[in-house]
């Protein structure tokens, strides 16, 4: 039996490190403003995006869980629970981005709006004042709701019981639902408008499962690592494989989306659609357009599909690892090209993504600290602690 008491105590030198991150990552933007303020402003739209999407893949991972009323995940909840409190901190993050956007979007001034028949019909919903009334009522609506899903856990470690489970429940079963909308009209908003002469029905889509498969995927990396520093003792292989179809799952579907999209633009050979795809089919442009491909649909999809791999730690995480690197090629093929035109990478965004990597480690491990990691009172606690198959 696990120690019911048991809590995670950040350590001290891994709360410095996240310090000293953050404060790289202030440095480089800060630098970056001075000297190149367009790709200061693509690194802080990529970072945010980045960890902002992980927060919602948790969320959207701790909901279904509930739904399903899945057993074997129920004593590693907290971890998700922990990765969905970053989401306000990136909401209020991404509402700072007013003071770049003639940097990233096109359509947020007037004299490029005027001169565009197309973006003056798009004016009544591409505009700044409505962008951002958008993006408050998302991460409101997010935040309140993640906030009743941790009270009601909270509370029912204190008085046990199926009254709290089942009112967790009923909220998952609104929250998949308001995420899956919600997301992916902030996808479009976020992304999609950085070209606002394009457009693609399956981007939304595409971007929705991309937060959730590379959410699901740090979710079983915290809970590896919480399990390598002495947590989380009863993780055992059966886990693991459960934690690796979280993984397997989306990325068959994201890849699928990814070739539906390509596909029907190529097929269709419209100037309005094929446009985005040609200013990317070039250098390093086009190269990261397959090693997108390649990290987050073929390497998981090849790596998690046996059994003996999908249920080891030597196999599952350098597969995590390189998602890690998956979504932010993704991000940067999207961004890039739009934002700062030429393919520039260096030490303002290894530093940028240093300092967002700090904060959210930070965000979650103070999270995670704050009450026990093992769930004693959820219903289905004991089948998590003796799942095998």
């Amino acid at each position: 039996m696990p120690d019911m008491e048991e809590k995670f105590i950040m350590p001290q030198k891994f709360r410095l490190l996240t310090f000293g991150l953050m404060a790289v990552g202030l440095i480089s933007l800060v630098l970056g403003f001075i000297f190149d303020a367009p790709r200061a402003w693509a690194n802080y739209l990529l970072n945010n995006y980045y960890f902002l999407s992980l927060a919602v893949g948790g969320a959207f991972f701790l909901a279904l869980q509930y739904i399903t009323q899945s057993g074997w995940a129920s004593g590693f909840k907290r971890v998700p629970e922990a990765m969905s409190s970053y989401i306000p901190v990136g909401g209020v993050l991404f509402l700072l981005l007013f003071f770049g956007m003639h940097y990233v979007y096109s359509w947020s001034g007037e004299t490029a709006v005027h001169s565009d028949k197309l973006l003056l019909y798009k004016s009544p919903y591409l505009n700044v004042p409505f962008f951002f009334f958008r993006l408050i009522v998302f991460f409101v609506v997010w935040t309140i709701f993640i906030r009743i899903l941790r009270n009601f856990s909270i509370k029912e470690d204190l008085s046990g019981g199926l009254k709290y489970f089942y009112k967790s429940e009923l909220y998952s079963r609104i929250l998949i639902f308001i995420l899956a909308i919600t997301f992916s009209i902030f996808a479009i908003d976020a992304l999609m408008s950085l070209e606002p002469h394009w457009y693609s029905t399956l981007f939304a889509g595409k971007s929705f499962m991309a937060a959730f498969l590379h959410g699901s995927s740090i979710v079983g990396l915290i809970v590896i690592i919480l399990h390598r520093q002495g947590y989380y003792q009863f993780l055992n292989r059966s886990h693991l494989h459960d934690f690796s179809r979280y993984i397997f799952m989306p990325c068959i579907i994201w890849g699928y989306v990814n070739f539906a999209e390509f596909m029907l633009i190529w097929y269709g050979n419209l100037p309005d659609e094929t446009a985005w795809f040609f200013n990317r089919w070039h250098g390093v442009f086009k190269a990261l357009f397959f090693a997108n491909i390649l990290i987050n649909w073929f390497i998981p999809f090849m790596v998690l599909m046996p059994r003996k791999t999908s249920r080891s730690r030597m196999f599952i995480t350098p597969v995590i690892l390189a998602l890690i690197a998956g979504q932010y090629i993704e991000l940067y093929y999207i961004i890039w090209p739009d934002i700062v035109q030429a393919p520039k990478f260096g030490l303002m965004e290894i530093g940028t993504f240093l300092g967002f990597t700090g904060l959210f480690a930070f965000v979650v491990a103070t999270t995670l600290s704050k009450t026990k990691l093992i769930p004693e009172n959820h219903p289905y606690f004991e089948e998590s602690l003796h799942h095998h198959f």
